[in-house]
C-alpha cells in the first residue's frame, strides 16, 4: 500500500487551513501564543516553561496512538519557516478536510509539537538565545534553559521519530540542478564514520517519502544536507540515543524571500512524514536516499556580471531589526569570476 499523499488535493486545498495569521520571516512568540492557545477540538496544548527571558515556551499535543512524534521548530530564532508550515499542519488536523489523513494519523501517532523554542533569539531575530547560546550545539553541555525543556520533553515523552525544523540560506543549491535548494533532508549521522545504522535507516525511509512527494510538485529543488557528524547538535546526539531524527531545511523558492511558497512545500514534506509513519508498517526501504542530490553553496541573491570586464560582483541579503521592523540590507561579499555561481537574480551589464 502506498503511503504518498495526493499532491493534487494538498495543492488545490491548501488555502482552507493555511495559518494565515503568519507571514512572513520574522514570527515571534506574540504571534503565535492566540494560535498555542486557540480551543480546537482535537489538540491540547500546555505552558512547558519559560525562556531566560521569561518569555513562555508552548507544548502541544494530538493523537492517541501508539507512534510517538516530537517535532520542534525555531530553536534558532531566525528559522521561522517550519513555525508556519507547523501551525497549517495543526489546521489542517483541526479542520479535518481529509477524515482518511486525519484520522490514520490520530489513530496510530501521538504527536507532541514545540512550536518555538526560542523566543527570545526569534523576538531578536538572532540564531542564538538572550544568551548568546546556539541550543543546536547544546544538546550534551545543556547550558540553556532551553535545551534542558527540549531534553525534558524528550525523556518523559520517548519519542519514536522527531522532526528538528531549520531553515537554511540562500546560499544553497541542489549539486548539479542549477536550482536553488527549497527543502532539504538531512538523516543525522550517529557517530564520526556516518555509519548505516538501523536508525539512520529508519529515518532515511521517512525523507524518502516526503521527497516522493515533493518531486511531484518541486522537482529539482530538493537536496540531501551533509551528514557531517557534529558532537555537539541535537540531530545528531538525539539520533545517537535512538531517538530517529529528520531534520528539514526550509531554503529559497524563486521570488519567495517572504517563504511563504517555501512553507507550503514544508508543510508538504511534514504532512507525508508524518503520515508515512502512522501508515506504514515497516520502515526498511532506505536506498533511495542516496539518489536526494546534495546540498552546494553555489548561490547569490544578486549577481551583477560585467563581461567585457571579466569580473562579477556577488550580494547577498543581511537580515536585521531596525526600530522594531524586519528589514534586508544589500551586502557585496565577493567579487572576480563568478561563473560557476548562480544569482537568483543577475544582472548583465554590457559595457
Amino acid at each position: 500500500m502506498s503511503t504518498i499523499l495526493d499532491i493534487d488535493f494538498l495543492e488545490n486545498s491548501y488555502k482552507e487551513f493555511k495559518a494565515d495569521e503568519l507571514y512572513g520571516r520574522w514570527i515571534k512568540i506574540e504571534d503565535i501564543e492566540p494560535l498555542c492557545k486557540k480551543t480546537r477540538d482535537l489538540i491540547s496544548w500546555k505552558l512547558l516553561g519559560n525562556s531566560f527571558e521569561k518569555r513562555p515556551i508552548y507544548k502541544l499535543r494530538l493523537g492517541t496512538g501508539k507512534k510517538k512524534i516530537l517535532i520542534w521548530s525555531q530553536m534558532h530564532g531566525n528559522e521561522s519557516t517550519g513555525t508556519k508550515a507547523v501551525f497549517d499542519f495543526l489546521n489542517f488536523i483541526d479542520s479535518n478536510v481529509n477524515k482518511d489523513i486525519t484520522t490514520t494519523i490520530l489513530e496510530n501517532c501521538t504527536i507532541e509539537i514545540i512550536p518555538m523554542l526560542n523566543p527570545d533569539g526569534s523576538l531578536a531575530y538572532t540564531r542564538v538565545n538572550s544568551q548568546n547560546i546556539d541550543l543546536n550545539r547544546d544538546a550534551v553541555d545543556q547550558i540553556a534553559g532551553e535545551s534542558k525543556l527540549l531534553r525534558e520533553t524528550l525523556d518523559t515523552f520517548n519519542p519514536d521519530f522527531c522532526f528538528n525544523l531549520h531553515d537554511q540560506r540562500t546560499i544553497f543549491g541542489v549539486e548539479g540542478k542549477g536550482t536553488p535548494a527549497t527543502i532539504s533532508f538531512l538523516a543525522p549521522s550517529e557517530e564520526e564514520s556516518r555509519a548505516l545504522t538501523q536508525g539512520r535507516k529508519e529515518t532515511m525511509n521517512i525523507i524518502v517519502a516526503m521527497n516522493e512527494l515533493l518531486q511531484k510538485v518541486i522537482p529539482d529543488h530538493v537536496g540531501r544536507y551533509t551528514d557531517e557528524f557534529y558532537p555537539t547538535a541535537t540531530g545528531d546526539n538525539f539520533q545517537k540515543e535512538g531517538f530517529n531524527t529528520i531534520l528539514i531545511e526550509a531554503g529559497h523558492f524563486p521570488k519567495d524571500y517572504d517563504r511563504e511558497e517555501v512553507r507550503k512545500f514544508n508543510f508538504f514534506a511534514l504532512l507525508q512524514g508524518i503520515y508515512h509513519i502512522a501508515a506504514a508498517v515497516k520502515f526498511e526501504s532506505y536506498k533511495m536516499y542516496f539518489e536526494i542530490p546534495n546540498n552546494t553553496q553555489n548561490f547569490y541573491d544578486i549577481i551583477h556580471r560585467y563581461p567585457s570586464k571579466k569580473i562579477d560582483f556577488g550580494y547577498l541579503y543581511e537580515e536585521k531589526i531596525i526600530n522594531n521592523k524586519y528589514i534586508t540590507h544589500l551586502n557585496k561579499v565577493n567579487e572576480g569570476d563568478l561563473s560557476d555561481y548562480k544569482g537568483h537574480s543577475e544582472i548583465v551589464f554590457e559595457c
